[in-house]
């Protein structure tokens, strides 16, 4: 478990359920710049947590929570792409909790959680160059561009470029 000011980032429940389809699943703009499809029936959101669960037994990948209402509002996760350094797996909100600086909280506690666990001493960082919000988040935190790679995105055939930063640890 990740705890920062205002969010807990840990493993789904199936009773979370709910909420993400409510909050994320079911939100296009929740969707826009990441590779997974919305999620369009309640049943379907049942068996997407059953299958979130199983794939977090397995990886460093978790549900967010806003503190004050215990609502599971997003996810994220990281992983180790060579020894001693790290890279995000995927931050996303539902939009009714974007712009209250939980991304900034969500980062900082991934790059503090692989600092302390594992030792650390590269983040790495990707993002698709349209999505100004992410950039800006990088950059605050003083990550540096090392690359932009030409992409297309699996849902529609849409070219992008991804953007992927570096912050030594």
């Amino acid at each position: 478990m990740i705890e920062t000011e205002s969010l807990i980032i840990d493993k789904a429940r199936f009773s979370d359920w709910q909420e993400m389809y409510c909050n994320v699943w079911s939100q296009p703009e929740s969707a826009k710049y990441m590779n997974w499809n919305i999620t369009t029936s309640e049943e379907s959101a049942k068996i997407r947590i059953m299958k979130t669960i199983a794939f977090q037994k397995e990886h460093d990948t978790y549900l967010v929570y806003e503190k004050s209402s215990g609502k599971a509002i997003g996810f994220a996760g990281v992983e180790e792409i060579e020894p001693f350094i790290y890279q995000e797996v995927g931050i996303c909100l539902g939009p009714d909790y974007v712009g209250k600086g939980f991304g900034k909280q969500i980062l900082r506690g991934l790059i503090q959680y692989c600092k302390e666990k594992f030792d650390a001493k590269e983040f790495l960082y990707s993002t698709r160059e349209e999505n100004s919000v992410s950039n800006r988040l990088a950059k605050s935190l003083g990550f540096t561009m090392v690359s932009s790679v030409p992409k297309n995105d699996s849902r529609d055939g849409h070219s992008y470029n991804l953007l992927q930063y570096s912050l030594k640890l």
